[in-house]
C-alpha cells in the first residue's frame, strides 16, 4: 500500500486514535473540508485533545483543542480510544498502568464532550472515574465465557494485582473490593459505539491462548454520565479469528464503524518493545508484531456465549509496529502512528 505521510506538532506529544469530525459547525469554524480527532497519551484528557484538520486549500494543519473537565482537572491520564454516540465524543482511558505496573485509577476513566462545542472556546469535558467497575465488569464477562484467555503470567500478576490490591488496601481505597486476586489486568485500546448503543471495548491485552484479539461488548456506558450514574454491563464477548499470523500474539489497537455496516480494526503488538514492559517479560513473543488493517462484522442478533468472528485482512501494515487509530473516509484509508514527540497521520489512495 503506498501511504503519503502528514506530520504535525501538537504539544510535543504522540497520539492515539483517530475519529473522523462529524460536526458541520466545527469545521466551519476551522475553514477546514475534512478533520480527525485524536487523543495524545500523554497527561489528563483535558490537556490532551487535538485536531488534525485538512483546510478547504487543502492544507493540513493541527489544533491542540483547549478543554476544562472541572473538578476533574488534573485526576485523569492515558486516554486511548475515541467514538462517537449521539452527538457526543466518549474518550476511554486504558484501565491499565505503567509499563511495569501497578493497575492506575487514573486511567480507569471515561469522559465525552459535545463535538459543537469545539466550534467556539474551551470544550467542558464530563469526566466520570468508575473507580475499576468497569474493570470488575469486564473481567467477569472474560471468567464466563468459553474463551480460554492466555495466562498474564507471574510477574504480571504480581505487579498489576497483587500490587494494586495491596496499596489500596494499605491506603484504604473503596475500589479495592472491584479487584480479585485471579483478576487479569486490561489494556483497552479501542472502542466504537454499535447501531444498539453498545459499545465494543478493544483489548490489547488479554488475548486470548491462541493469541488472537477480544472484543467485549458493554451497555450502559452513557449511563455513567447522568445524574444517578448506571454503571457500564458486559454483555458479550467476541475473539476476531483468521488475521492473527500463526506464533504470533495480537490485540487491538483500533476499531472505527464503517459505511457499509462493518468494522474496521488495526491489530498489533500487546505491548511495547524497549520500554520494560513487564507483560512482554513474560511474553516476549507479544512484542515483535507488525500492525494489521482488517475489517469484521457482528453477527446478527448477537449470542449470549462468546462468539468467533471472522476477519478479513484489509492490508499488512509492516513494518509498522505502532498503528494507533485508523479511519476509512471517502474511500480511503488513513491512520496515526504512535512516534517519539510527534503526531504522525498516514494517508491512502482512494479505492
Amino acid at each position: 500500500m503506498t501511504l503519503r505521510l502528514v506530520e504535525f506538532v501538537v504539544a510535543g506529544n504522540e497520539a492515539s486514535d483517530l475519529l473522523p469530525v462529524r460536526s458541520a459547525p466545527l469545521l466551519r469554524a476551522y475553514g477546514a473540508r475534512r478533520g480527525f480527532w485524536t487523543v495524545l497519551d500523554e497527561g489528563p484528557v483535558e490537556r490532551c485533545l487535538a485536531l488534525l484538520l485538512e483546510l478547504d486549500d487543502g492544507e493540513w494543519t493541527a489544533r491542540h483543542v483547549l478543554a476544562d473537565a472541572g473538578a476533574e482537572n488534573g485526576r485523569t491520564e492515558d486516554g486511548e480510544a475515541l467514538a462517537h454516540h449521539d452527538g457526543w465524543v466518549y474518550v476511554f482511558g486504558s484501565h491499565f498502568g505503567s509499563k511495569g505496573g501497578p493497575l492506575r485509577p487514573r486511567r480507569a476513566f471515561v469522559a465525552r464532550f459535545r463535538e459543537d462545542d469545539a466550534a467556539a472556546g474551551p470544550i467542558p469535558v464530563h469526566v466520570v472515574r468508575n473507580s475499576f467497575r468497569l474493570h470488575r465488569a469486564v473481567n467477569d464477562a472474560l471468567a464466563g465465557s468459553p474463551l480460554v484467555l492466555l495466562p498474564p503470567g507471574e510477574r504480571v500478576r504480581a505487579r498489576f494485582i497483587v500490587e494494586t490490591l495491596a496499596r489500596g488496601t494499605a491506603r484504604e481505597k473503596s475500589w479495592v473490593s472491584r479487584l480479585t486476586p485471579d483478576d487479569l489486568p486490561l489494556n483497552v485500546e479501542a472502542a466504537a459505539f454499535t447501531p444498539a448503543g453498545t459499545v465494543l471495548l478493544g483489548l490489547r491485552f488479554p488475548v486470548t491462548e491462541a493469541g488472537e484479539p477480544i472484543l467485549v461488548e458493554v451497555a450502559d456506558v452513557p449511563g455513567m454520565f447522568t445524574t444517578e450514574p448506571s454503571w457500564p454491563r458486559a454483555l458479550r464477548t467476541y475473539v476476531l479469528t483468521g488475521v492473527t499470523p500463526p506464533g504470533e500474539l495480537t490485540g487491538f489497537r483500533a476499531i472505527t464503524p464503517t459505511a457499509d455496516g462493518a468494522y474496521a480494526a488495526v491489530i498489533g503488538s500487546i505491548d511495547a518493545l524497549g520500554k520494560g514492559s513487564v507483560l512482554l517479560d513474560d511474553h516476549p513473543g507479544g512484542g515483535d508484531v507488525t500492525s494489521r488493517h482488517v475489517r469484521f462484522r457482528l453477527p446478527d442478533g448477537g449470542s449470549d456465549d462468546a462468539c468467533r468472528l471472522g476477519g478479513e485482512l484489509v492490508a499488512d501494515l509492516a513494518p509498522f509496529h505502532h498503528v494507533e487509530g485508523v479511519a476509512e473516509l471517502d474511500g480511503r484509508p488513513f491512520y496515526v502512528t504512535d512516534e517519539d514527540h510527534r503526531v504522525a497521520l498516514w494517508v491512502g489512495r482512494a479505492g
